[in-house]
């Protein structure tokens, strides 16, 4: 008996900002998985080759990073004042699921072009030469990312001379504005803050109680002093992720924060849940040298700050993270924005284990709640490779 052959779906494979995934129009996927549900996870999962136990996804497009283990769907938007709407999957590496849970901030950059490239903008919104503004609705969270991507000669401009640190070349910039970043669908209590507090204490069996801002603003994330749990801030990825006891000190932080948070009901529902909530430490800036040996000085930021994504300490830092950062900097009394100094501001550059990056956030406090009306950054973006992505056919 034959053995069946494998399907092709149209995909690209892009970077956007310190991550990449393969991207997809909805109308190109299998019909069963152009709706959510099993058959949609299914079908990603074996795309970027999950679960695989040895960790390394050789049987699929996965990196076997969480800044690599990563899908989009991207479709013409019915909502108005918007030209795509855009889903985010978070493929487990080990595990057989998807999360839905949050956005990517740094695949954001690569939606606009992919839409632009793919003819899902209406083509009087693309200059011949110039900046396409893409309105982009981020399904997953409910709120309105803006992309301003540059166009020469009618098509997305992809080389340029701007550097993210965490990506080895330049690339043209693609600034973004992320639209009342605060509260997601799910609410996370319908707040900024979901408990009400800048600064809570959060009581974390086996570590302690530690002060913790935990807020919600571009993804929901829990900052912790790097002090508080022996850590100054400067640590690279090796420092983290090759001591399993430090990951699982981390791991209880986001648990614990998470159903402090609200976004669960359970302590045991949090490993279902890995893509969200982050959680990050901050420290006061330091002189330290970067993964790639660029020497990173305490007078060129305002603080420092690592994150943690999926278990692992990322290598940079998670698009969507640098909007929380951003958020809660603008904030007077958040830890974050006590690290930086404690002052008032719209923005704030910071350090992490690639480099530095800078953010902007417009906060406003009106009747005692603190509002940002939106966050600020600029990535880049290109595609890597276009055409077919092949699998087996669902049950083979």
């Amino acid at each position: 008996m034959a053995n069946a052959p494998q399907i092709r779906i149209p995909a690209t494979y892009m970077r956007g900002g310190t991550s990449k995934g393969v991207f997809f129009r909805l109308t190109d996927l299998p019909e069963a998985a152009q709706v959510q549900g099993a058959a949609r996870d299914t079908l990603l999962l074996r795309v970027i080759g999950s679960p695989d136990p040895y960790e390394k996804q050789i049987d699929g497009m996965g990196g076997a990073t969480s800044s690599t283990s990563k899908s989009v769907i991207v479709s013409r938007s019915s909502r108005p004042d918007h030209d795509v709407d855009y889903l985010f999957g978070q493929v487990s590496i080990d595990k057989p699921f998807v999360d839905w849970s949050g956005n990517c901030g740094n695949l954001s950059a690569a939606v606009g072009p992919f839409a632009i490239t793919n003819g899902l903008v209406d083509p009087e919104r693309v200059p011949q030469d110039g900046v396409a503004v893409v309105r982009i609705w981020q399904a997953n969270i409910g709120k309105t990312i803006i992309a301003h991507v540059p166009v020469s000669n009618g098509a997305v401009q992809e080389t340029g001379d701007f550097e993210l640190d965490g990506v080895t070349f330049p690339a043209a910039e693609v600034p973004l504005e992320f639209l009342d970043p605060a509260a997601d669908e799910e609410g996370a209590g319908g707040s900024m803050f979901p408990t009400g507090n800048l600064v809570d204490d959060l009581q974390v069996p086996g570590i302690g109680t530690l002060k913790a801002t935990m807020i919600n603003a571009g993804i929901p994330t829990i900052f912790v002093n790097a002090a508080d749990i022996g850590y100054t801030g400067t640590e690279l990825q090796g420092d983290i992720n090759a001591d399993p006891q430090a990951l699982a000190r981390l791991e209880a932080i986001r648990a614990y924060g998470a159903l402090h948070m609200g976004l669960i009901g359970s302590i045991d529902e949090a490993a279902a849940r890995q893509h969200t909530p982050k959680v990050a430490f901050v420290a006061a800036p330091a002189d330290y040298v970067a993964s790639s040996g660029k020497p990173v000085a305490a007078q060129d930021i305002e603080l420092l700050v690592r994150a943690v994504s999926m278990g692992k300490l990322h290598h940079a830092m998670m698009g969507t993270a640098a909007v929380a950062i951003g958020t809660a900097a603008a904030i007077p009394g958040t830890l974050v924005n006590l690290a930086a100094g404690g002052q008032a501001r719209s923005a704030v550059s910071f350090g992490h284990p690639s480099g530095t990056l800078r953010v902007g956030a417009q906060a406003v406090q009106e009747g005692g709640d603190w509002k940002v009306t939106k966050a600020l950054m600029s990535r880049s973006a290109r595609v890597l490779m276009e055409g077919w992505v092949r699998v087996p056919q669902p049950g083979v």
